[in-house]
């Protein structure tokens, strides 16, 4: 990959898509990771208004941190960006008082997982609409069309995705390239839905780069019987993920009425 090239197209590549569709700009929920620090830089590099939004949710104090040095790099850097912070904690917190209890406390803390990628969400397209601006997606390829690691209607409720054809490796890459801290390069990847310390590869069960392997190796037709050991292992993971997730990377199935009936 060459760096410099793919980050100029993607910085072109937003600014005509927002010109063109006579946006003012882009809103996006900085989180302390490594995706959003990427496409933020990108946004901010456009010239075009950007807004940052941190949203904490019983969020884990290195996150909010970092998130926090990021964007104050940014501020620095570029006069086209704003920071707004929306702590959405007791929302959520009313939300959970106000659901029914459940026998399952597994399913619970899935669906309140997922519920806090919702609110944050509803907070940007808050912001989109009050400016006039596009909400920027932060999922890189491997999460977006490999293992839909994702909230549908969450992280993936976005207007665009300047990275989703970025592998993680990648992402790392134009970040280091562009300047992104070394707290935030260096932090283990994680969706912070959890309100703990569990990462990525603790959810997944496989490192990105075993997921970027495993979904090379799919696109190149091999099979689960080609490997084994460890890279049997995550093939078959990767295989399932990607087949489960499916509903969350195709449209909305329709169900077309034939003419005839109607």
């Amino acid at each position: 990959m060459n760096t410099e090239k793919t980050a100029e197209y993607i910085i072109n590549w937003l600014k005509d898509y927002a010109t063109n569709a006579n946006i003012k700009g882009f809103v996006i929920g900085v989180s302390g990771g490594i995706d959003s620090a990427l496409t933020s830089t990108l946004c901010a590099k456009t010239g075009l208004p950007l807004l940052c939004l941190e949203m904490p949710i019983h969020q884990s104090k290195k996150q909010v941190s970092r998130a926090e040095n990021h964007i104050e790099w940014l501020q620095k850097k570029f006069t086209n960006v704003s920071k707004t912070e929306v702590n959405l904690t007791p929302v959520f917190d009313s939300l959970i008082a106000a659901l029914p209890a459940v026998e399952s406390e597994e399913s619970r803390f899935m669906s309140l997982a997922n519920t806090r990628a919702r609110l944050r969400m509803t907070t940007l397209y808050y912001f989109a609409a009050l400016h006039g601006y596009l909400v920027a997606g932060t999922g890189n390829k491997v999460e977006d069309f490999g293992v839909g690691f994702y909230t549908k209607y969450g992280d993936g409720g976005v207007d665009l995705s300047p990275i989703a054809d970025l592998m993680k490796s990648e992402v790392y890459e134009i970040a280091k390239y562009l300047g992104v801290h070394q707290e935030i390069i260096e932090a283990a990847p994680t969706d912070g839905l959890w309100g703990d310390n569990r990462t990525d590869e603790d959810q997944i069960g496989a490192s990105y780069d075993e997921l970027e392997w495993a979904m090379n190796m799919q696109e190149q037709g091999k099979t689960a019987d080609d490997f084994s050991d460890r890279e049997q292992e995550v093939f078959v993971l990767y295989s399932r993920l990607n087949r489960m997730n499916q509903h969350k990377m195709k449209p909305i199935p329709v169900c077309e009425i034939p003419h005839e009936i109607k």
